[in-house]
């Protein structure tokens, strides 16, 4: 079976960091776009970063260019989201997807969501 299990979604205080893993079992993950999303109280969920399956185009969100950074680390078949310099508005339940080619793409596949909350 094809699994996507995130963790490192956490309580942190504004201007800290939190490193989102999203391991993958049933597949491989570089044979594919990976991507992250997230979803504020309230909000649709939106694209935070993505990066194709090529590894040629990496795609962030304006509101978090500069602080966080995707990658994967095929050996492990996991992908990360290290977020860096975390603002209240980086509150939201964080999505890993995969499962499609390209960033403009859909994902078919997606883990079950882990809390990140920015707060003093």
């Amino acid at each position: 079976q094809l699994h996507l299990v995130e963790s490192g979604g956490d309580l942190v205080q504004p201007g800290g960091s939190l490193r989102l893993s999203c391991a993958a079992s049933g597949f491989t993950l570089d044979n594919y776009a990976i991507g992250w999303f997230r979803q504020a109280p309230g909000k649709n969920r939106e694209v935070v970063s993505c990066i194709s399956a090529s590894n040629r185009s990496t795609y962030y969100t304006d509101s978090v260019k500069g602080r966080f950074t995707i990658s994967r680390d095929n050996a492990k078949n996991t992908m990360y989201l290290q977020m860096n310099s975390l603002k209240p508005e980086d509150t939201a339940v964080y999505y890993c997807a995969t499962g499609y080619y390209y960033c403009s793409g859909l994902p078919l596949y997606w883990g079950q969501g882990t809390q990140v909350t920015v707060s003093s």
